[in-house]
């Protein structure tokens, strides 16, 4: 499954700007700009948390915004604004990420401080 979508006005909901997302299983990726382009990719398995909001304004048109906090060192927080199907693709997300991450054996944790190993032998 994928969802291709466009960033839209809040004006009747209508798609006239030069952003576009693509949600595959792998990757999102997030295309801006007309006359200088942009493109910002960050796989599946670096989603942690999704998050879903609607303003009155954007709940009107049928719009909303998801927004993916990553593990990418370039952003962090990535923003799909005013997208329709938005609930949809938020449930994508969360899934096909859960999926990523335990397809590479990759999990969900903070740096707790596990200390200094002054002797990686003693580990064997």
């Amino acid at each position: 499954m994928e969802f291709v979508e466009r960033k839209r006005w809040l004006f009747l909901g209508l798609p006239f700007t030069f952003t576009k997302y693509i949600i595959k299983e792998d990757m999102i990726t997030i295309d801006k700009g007309l006359l200088r382009t942009t493109e910002n990719d960050c796989y599946m398995y670096k989603v942690q948390d999704v998050q879903h909001s609607a303003t009155l304004a954007e709940k009107l048109v049928g719009l909303g915004t998801v927004i993916c906090h990553t593990g990418d060192t370039t952003d962090p927080i990535l923003v799909l604004e005013h997208v329709k199907n938005s609930k949809a693709i938020k449930d994508f997300i969360l899934k096909e990420s859960e999926e990523a991450r335990l397809k590479r054996r990759t999990v969900n944790m903070l740096d707790i401080g596990t200390g200094d190993i002054s002797n990686l032998d003693d580990l064997n």
